[in-house]
């Protein structure tokens, strides 16, 4: 079939190029041509004076006349003469004896009108073509670029056959394929499941943040279960006319019904599955239409046998609860950011074809980047390899995963952005403030490197990761937290007694961590209490006008409890810095040399009071970092 359109599409320029041709040689042969119009005395004197060389006698019977075309024997190559007569029988013979007399070239042709064919090919044909070609170009134009003549069709795409991707292709979520094991077995063999009266899934909500893997999961269920797999974005079944969604919806189920036992997968289903009756200025007819079509389909009075439907999100509070209901999707798996074990099976899969050097392990790169989704890793590891392609580097190194780690994080690094030297000097003591609290500090996040080269928005960056990867924090922990992010400040004001803007992004997370003590972990003198609902993204029409459950005195408190939370950890703070203020000056002035020094250079530095002079010195370090690192995990 493909290659029978690839042979009409490369004959259709050939055609048109022929075409385009013949009718420039009409144009240019009807321009050069010459037709004089001659009167019927003229006539008559030119064919008793015997000039005429051919003539040609055309009957036209609606009209009653004979068309006469001829030549006379001075004319040019290209020229002519023409006439109307009335139509008599004895002209006709006049001009047969004339011709019998001077022997000129004579024809006489057919009357074409007297054709009942002829004649409906001559009125009728020309119109046809006319809308023919017109009803063409327009169902070409609007059918090619919007499909507006199918506009009720579904838009769901069957997956096409090839390499399909599998369980071996998803790495990291254990767990996940454990949820979804189900649905392929009773793909491939539901009579197994209703033998026992047991009723599969309807539905699976995948739920998490975006890049962890949602829709490379759903590939993975069809892949395995090898059935026809269906895959739809939330988005296309919106359009402006009301009732076009709801036609999509139930086209996709028809087909789908064609094919089963199969799979629909919706991605981003809060495009159209958002709550009804919300949002500014009221509902939205066509989203609410749709997403009610989709809840009848799901559980309505059909029966939808053998069809399965995943969706993906990463906005489940915006859904509505009916689409939530079990018969619909009775089910959510959440694929959560991946833990150290997870995120060393995805850099595996991602490291398959780049070429690492020996210095590179998965293990260590693995625990430098908690919080980083799946995509996040493939994307880390692509920025290392075009930096060593950039470097002209045969394999990556340590060198070019830290720069793309910082990368990713912060943006590019501004190299060509000059300090002064008091600049300079506060970027130093501030980013070193950070690395004592996190030396001093078991609750503080740990230091895997420091630079006061300028990245994004930031002076400098310290990357400060979780000592250990946990599910619950202590309310120690989160003071200490606390106390690690005003190091910075504190390390300014002691140092120079003044301080900066450098600690806004510090502030904001402290903040942060402060008021979910107060009003959400009851972790003040407030009490136990929910006082305030985490609210990530704010819902237009639903969450601007819901009402406050605490009163104007509550919230003055919770403003109290949160500056008297921030007020203790800084004081914490600077205790921690003033007594330790030779290791901070040590790693400030490292720092100015050096710009950049990572975990290793900060665990020696603090030992030895420099760093490694030479590079042996540096690989017996490493050497005794990791075997303490092993003897660790053991």
């Amino acid at each position: 079939m493909d290659i029978k359109k690839t042979v009409k599409k490369g004959l259709f320029p050939y055609v048109f190029l022929f075409i385009f041709i013949i009718a420039c040689l009409f144009i240019v042969n009807s321009l050069n041509s010459t037709v004089n119009k001659l009167t019927y005395d003229e006539f008559i004197n030119e064919l008793n004076n015997n000039t005429i060389s051919e003539m040609t006698i055309t009957p036209k019977t609606r009209t009653e006349t004979y068309e006469i075309i001829g030549k006379l024997k001075n004319y040019d190559e290209n020229e002519t003469f023409t006439l109307q007569l009335p139509r008599s029988d004895e002209f006709i013979s006049k001009i047969v004896n004339k011709e019998e007399e001077v022997n000129f070239k004579l024809t006489i042709n057919t009357d074409p009108e007297a054709s009942s064919w002829l004649l409906v090919l001559i009125n009728i044909l020309p119109l046809v073509l006319l809308v023919g070609a017109t009803f063409w170009l327009f169902t070409r134009q609007i059918g090619g670029s919007n499909k507006s003549m199918d506009f009720g069709k579904s838009r769901a795409k069957l997956m096409e056959e090839g390499p399909k991707t599998t369980f071996k292709d998803v790495a990291g979520l254990n767990e996940e394929k454990e949820e979804v094991q189900e649905l392929i077995d009773f793909l491939k063999n539901p009579k197994k499941f209703q033998s026992m009266g047991a009723r599969i899934p309807k539905g699976v909500l995948l739920v998490g943040p975006p890049g962890t893997g949602k829709t490379l999961l759903a590939r993975a269920v069809a892949g395995e279960a090898k059935v026809p797999f269906y895959y739809i974005s939330g988005s296309d079944f919106v359009e402006l006319f009301v009732g076009i969604g709801a036609s999509r919806v139930r086209d996709m189920f028809k087909q789908a019904k064609m094919n089963a036992p199969c799979l629909i997968f919706i991605d981003e289903i809060d495009a159209v599955g958002r709550q009804r009756g919300t949002g500014l200025g009221g509902g939205h007819d066509e989203r609410e239409q749709t997403l009610n079509q989709l809840l009848t389909e799901m559980d309505g009075f059909g029966a939808n046998e053998g069809i399965i439907i995943i969706a993906a999100t990463n906005r489940p509070d915006v859904l509505d609860p009916a689409l939530l209901r079990p018969g619909r999707f009775d089910r959510q798996v959440t694929v959560a950011l991946p833990d150290k074990n997870a995120r060393i099976e995805i850099l595996k899969v991602h490291a398959k074809n780049k070429t690492l050097a020996k210095d590179v392990t998965l293990e260590n790169l693995a625990k430098r980047t908690p919080g980083f989704s799946g995509a996040d890793l493939e994307n880390l590891l692509n920025e290392a390899a075009l930096l060593t392609v950039r470097r002209n580097k045969k394999a990556i190194t340590m060198s070019e995963v830290d720069e793309a780690t910082d990368r990713v994080l912060m943006g590019p690094a501004k190299v060509s952005k000059k300090y002064t030297d008091k600049e300079k000097k506060l970027v130093a003591y501030h980013e070193a403030g950070h690395a004592v609290l996190g030396l001093k500090l078991d609750g503080a996040n740990d230091v895997q490197k420091i630079t006061i080269i300028p990245r994004g928005h930031a002076g400098g960056y310290t990357m400060m990761t979780p000592k250990e990867e946990s599910f619950n924090y202590t309310k120690k922990q989160l003071l200490e937290s606390i106390s690690g992010l005003l190091a910075g400040r504190v390390a300014e004001e002691i140092v120079f007694n003044e301080i900066t803007t450098g600690a806004h992004d510090d502030f904001k997370k402290a903040t942060k961590i402060a008021r979910s003590m107060v009003t959400e972990y009851g972790m003040s003198n407030l009490g136990p209490m929910m006082l305030d609902e985490p609210s990530e993204n704010t819902f237009l029409g639903r969450d601007y006008t819901k009402n406050r459950n605490i009163s104007d005195t509550v919230a003055h408190e919770i403003d109290e409890e949160m500056r008297r939370i921030i007020n203790e950890c800084y004081n914490t703070t600077k205790k921690i810095i003033k007594e330790n203020k030779k290791l901070l000056d040590l790693i400030a002035n490292t720092l100015l040399e050096e710009e950049t020094i990572t975990k290793e250079q900060i665990d020696y530095l603090v030992e030895h009071g420099h760093l490694p002079k030479d590079e042996e010195e540096h690989e017996e370090e490493k050497e005794t970092n990791k075997k303490e690192t092993k003897n660790n995990d053991k």
